[in-house]
């Protein structure tokens, strides 16, 4: 099988998008699988290849408000030269919008099936600043790349409801995996803890993520003078400034990967996810698996991945109150906050990586299999293959 997996965002970027990305690669290095990356070239640095995949890019913008972050519009003709160069079975698109777009509309003038992984909830996104005709039309675009796909892969009961109430079909859940040996309780480091807690009575509340405005970190502010607590914030962002100004007695540890993330989380007493819209939401997983109960959101992913009174609780979204009350109830129980740790390491032991690629290597055989008998190329698409002709 040869697959060309197309992703709306990559390395040096740190996301959910790139980390599954970067994991699916590991499976296909492991399996033999032949596959390029396309993806958004970067200032930064793009390396050629990752784990003997070669990485290709196309010409990218940042995206304004959000510098880091790149965005790769442009003619469909780019894209195409690359499928054709390479000739996939299948091309995979991760968490597709942008680069996406021009992917789905190559693929199908190529005659090459398309798996299409639901990952980031841009009309959402647009719909929590208030624009609508910006939902609107994101929506139109959500729909124009899924309802082309052979395999539409979500990360959620919530997210497949969603879809299918816009009338997509072809949906199949697809969960994440998380590293079990990586974010491990047995990582809990009392020298750190030690530094950060201001007497040994206080508890680490933490939230782990990107500082912008649709992961609600704001929303952290009803914690603050909670009796013997302390927040700690993991991540970077357009919205830190604010938040240290917001949260003065909180610490900010910065952007941290790999073991030193995993040595934190594990210090960790509990973790605490505001944010509404996650389709999946990775950080969950993580933390349960370093044996933390987790306060969150019922929104979205959450939904599938918190178990209340068993892993942690689940808030009606915009709830401070109730998200105060929760936290209060574990920092103020050691023996309940511990056993819902215990209960949630417990809930992801099975949720390996190697499993859930193991099952999207099956995704792209099926997909593969459909060839030649995609539907026919609408107007409008023929009008974008004439432009990007030009």
């Amino acid at each position: 099988m040869k697959v060309a997996i197309v992703a709306e965002s990559f390395l040096p970027q740190t996301n959910g998008v790139v980390h599954t990305v970067s994991r699916i690669l590991d499976t296909v290095r492991a399996r033999g699988i032949d596959a390029v990356v396309i993806a958004p070239d970067d200032p930064a640095g793009v390396p050629d290849q990752v784990n003997g995949v070669p990485v290709r890019t196309v010409a990218s913008l940042p995206l304004p408000g959000y510098p880091d972050v790149r965005v790769a519009s442009g003619p469909i003709g780019p894209v195409e030269r690359l499928l054709r160069e390479f000739g996939p079975d299948v091309v995979h698109l991760a968490s597709p919008f942008v680069l996406g777009w021009r992917a789905t509309v190559a693929a199908h003038f190529l005659g090459i099936p398309t798996v299409a992984v639901y990952q980031t909830d841009m009309p959402g996104f647009a719909r929590r600043y208030g624009v609508p005709l910006a939902e609107r039309a994101m929506w139109r675009r959500v729909h124009d790349i899924h309802s082309r796909a052979a395999l539409n892969l979500v990360p959620s009961h919530a997210t497949y409801r969603a879809l299918a109430q816009r009338g997509l079909d072809h949906l199949v859940l697809w969960r994440r995996g998380v590293d079990v040996r990586r974010f491990d309780p047995a990582r809990r480091d009392e020298l750190w803890r030690a530094r950060v807690q201001r007497d040994e009575r206080e508890r680490l509340v933490g939230f782990v993520g990107r500082l912008a405005p649709e992961k609600r970190v704001s929303d952290l502010s009803a914690l603050q003078r909670l009796p013997h607590t302390r927040l700690v914030i993991v991540g970077d962002g357009p919205d830190r400034p604010q938040l240290e100004r917001l949260l003065p007695d909180a610490v900010f540890t910065g952007m941290l990967h790999g073991d030193d993330l995993a040595r934190v989380m594990a210090s960790l007493d509990l973790v605490v996810h505001p944010g509404e819209n996650d389709t999946f939401c990775q950080v969950i997983q993580e933390a349960q698996a370093s044996e933390l109960p987790v306060v969150a959101a019922g929104a979205g992913g959450p939904l599938d991945l918190v178990d209340p009174s068993r892993t942690g609780w689940l808030y009606e979204p915009g709830n401070l109150a109730a998200m105060r009350g929760y936290v209060a109830d574990l920092v103020g129980d050691d023996a309940k906050r511990r056993a819902m740790g215990r209960q949630a390491r417990t809930s992801v032991l099975g949720r390996t990586w190697e499993s859930v690629c193991s099952e999207l290597v099956g995704h792209w055989a099926r997909a593969a299999d459909t060839a030649g008998v995609s539907a026919p190329m609408t107007l409008r698409h023929r009008v974008v293959r004439r432009m990007a002709a030009r």
